[in-house]
């Protein structure tokens, strides 16, 4: 840590619950609903995609999905359709169809903006893709503290599975399925946004589709914005449930104008933000909330090769007395079977038995399946990825290995990125802008930081705010910095002990300020490479001095012996005298007896000579250290 001293569709939201609701508040300012082409003239050719056809209309290819649905056609946003079937939909929707005698030039469809979030997918052979086959999405429910996202889980989970359950083993497994009109949708159960950013940090990019759960009654809180944050740091969909529905105090349009400040903008205002009216207590909306899960899934055309060797992610792991090592794995990539041979982080085993979420045995377990496995020889961490292999003693072989990289890494320090290096790091191509989590003492620091910042223009390389809040740097803004490679840059807050010392394992660069004009300074300067690097003292070792020798042409010399770590002759040293210091110079000599030497540990007696020293006493404490970069 640094401290600077100077100074996103089909029912729309479902039904709504007009009973006992108050008049909705005038929204200021408040998104203008698209208008609808009618009886406009569009061009046809023999085949064209569903995004083509979206782009062609200007409407919403959720939208057009859903038509298409309605005709009694499952089509995804990729996927071709011909002309006649174009043509009937679009009539439909209020336009007049002319078929285009020749196919018009293919041109690649513009990105329109929908709740939908490209992100990194994994590259595939030609053999392998054409292996491909749908899978369940992969679904985390986020929110503000108290807002219903145990209480909704609950009631979805109900939907599906029985009250009574086999084997007792369900009860905070991580993930569960449920089933919906035929169709899967798998829910990870995790305490919040810091669990799902944690195994983002890991390397586990597991979620497809995140809801966001807003109490109808209460709107947009802290842990709301973060939650934001979060989820589209990990580039992902995201679905508002607009929870508590029922009660009296329910105001939907001012949730959504906070939503739209924040711009997530709901549908029925003219955006493509799914919001879906829902009640954990009364249950309504469960249904549709499904649903629209389910469309959001077919739109991100969300596939995986179950033939492939087998690989994905742990959600948790457990000690069981009974049992012993347990893990809940979430199969990503081919068919996990019990008896499979698996790598599971730094630890490894054979899966003697395997269960579903409810508990019954499993024998196999493919994409997006959820599987609790024993066999274990530890207790995995969440986060951690797994790999099946041929056989135990393959298992045991990369398991050592990655355990020895991973020491190595730990020893060698996390390589993150810190202010110092941003501008050579995007001078080698490796980043296009300088991610920020920004924390200030109030909410007034805020915006004067953020926008002064945002006006520093240097070429190919731009400021991106990943996070901003108030109140003292936590330990999930040092997971959400791990996890989106961002520098933490904070204003008159202090750090919790547990972030600080997280940051230091990992690397990740904090920085405090108590001006606002330093702030700027710093980033601006990180951006053109002229930044300074920065240096700390690190303790090496003590000595306490015993006698004092005045040796003519040489000066004082501490008789003294180590009390703690190791003297060095390369160090620098501080005299300290009741925890006072009184003088700080280059260690001149270090020497055992008579012979000189370079490192002296504890325990053992030695010569000190300090450069410029003219006090030392017996009982003084001389420390000994060395300057580090700060990474």
């Amino acid at each position: 840590m640094k401290r600077n001293t100077r100074y996103n569709r089909s029912p729309r939201g479902g039904q709504q619950n007009n009973a006992a609701r108050p008049a909705p508040q005038p929204r200021p300012e408040a998104p203008k609903a698209k208008s609808q082409p009618t009886s406009m003239e569009i061009e046809l050719p023999p085949v064209i995609t569903v995004r083509e056809l979206a782009d062609l209309m200007q409407r919403s290819p959720i939208d057009l999905i859903k038509e298409l649905m309605n005709a009694g056609v499952m089509a995804n946003i990729n996927q071709q359709i011909d002309y006649d079937t174009a043509a009937i939909v679009a009539e439909d929707m209020g336009y007049q169809v002319i078929e285009h005698a020749e196919p018009e030039p293919e041109e690649e469809a513009p990105q329109e903006a929908t709740p939908v979030v490209t992100r990194k997918r994994r590259e595939y052979t030609d053999e392998e893709a054409r292996q491909l086959r749908p899978r369940p999405p992969v679904v985390t429910i986020l929110g503000h503290v108290d807002h219903g996202k145990t209480s909704l889980l609950d009631v979805i989970r109900q939907t599906s599975v029985q009250a009574s359950e086999a084997g007792g083993i369900t009860q905070h497994i991580g993930a569960y399925q449920v089933d919906v009109n035929g169709q899967r949708i798998t829910f990870l159960d995790t305490p919040g946004h810091e669990a799902f950013t944690a195994m983002r940090a890991r390397g586990a990019s597991v979620t497809d589709i995140a809801v966001l759960v807003v109490a109808a009654d209460d709107g947009v809180q802290p842990q709301t914005r973060e939650a934001i944050d979060h989820a589209r740091a990990a580039q992902v969909p995201i679905i508002v449930a607009l929870n508590k529905i029922d009660l009296a105090s329910a105001n939907p349009d001012h949730v959504k104008q906070q939503l739209a400040d924040l711009g997530l903008v709901a549908e029925d205002w003219g955006g493509e933000t799914i919001c879906v009216p829902v009640s954990a207590r009364t249950k309504q909306g469960i249904g549709d909330l499904l649903d629209n899960i389910l469309v959001v899934a077919e739109m991100s055309d969300i596939k995986a090769n179950p033939r492939r060797n087998c690989e994905g992610v742990v959600v948790e792991g457990r000690l069981d007395r009974s049992r012993g090592a347990t893990a809940t794995l979430l199969v990503q990539e081919g068919t996990l079977q019990a008896g499979d041979s698996i790598v599971v982080g730094t630890t490894y085993g054979r899966i003697r038995a395997m269960f579903d979420y409810t508990g019954a045995t499993l024998d196999k377990a493919g994409p997006s399946t959820p599987a609790v496995v024993i066999g274990l020889r530890d207790v995995p961490g969440a986060g951690d990825t797994f790999v099946a292999v041929e056989n135990e003693r393959k298992a045991r072989e990369i398991a050592e290995q990655r355990a020895e990289e991973q020491h190595s890494k730990s020893a060698g320090s996390a390589a993150r990125l810190s202010l110092e290096d941003v501008y050579s790091q995007a001078q080698a191509g490796k980043v296009h802008s300088l991610n920020l989590i920004l924390k200030a003492d109030v909410q007034g620091s805020l915006e004067p930081i953020r926008n002064s910042l945002q006006q520093i223009e240097i070429k190919d390389l731009s400021v991106s705010f990943v996070h901003e809040g108030v109140g003292t740097i936590a330990e999930s803004d040092v997971m959400l910095a791990i996890a989106s490679h961002a520098v933490i840059i904070g204003f008159s807050v202090g750090v919790d002990p547990s972030a600080e010392r997280l940051a230091e394992a990992e690397g990740v660069d904090i920085r405090i300020y108590d001006i606002i004009y330093r702030v700027i300074e710093d980033v601006e300067k990180a951006l053109t490479g002229m930044l300074e690097p920065e240096y700390r003292e690190v303790l090496q070792g003590r000595a306490v001095v015993r006698q004092v020798f005045n040796i003519s042409r040489v000066g004082l010399v501490a008789g003294a012996q180590i009390s703690e770590g190791r003297g060095l002759r390369s160090a620098s040293a501080k005299v300290m005298r009741d925890g006072n210091l009184i003088h700080q110079g280059r260690v001149s000599s270090l020497k055992r007896f008579t012979e000189d030497v370079r490192e002296v540990t504890t325990g053992m007696e030695c010569g000190i000579g300090v450069d410029g020293a003219k006090d030392i006493q017996a009982d003084d404490v001389i420390e000994f250290y060395t300057r580090e970069l700060v990474q």
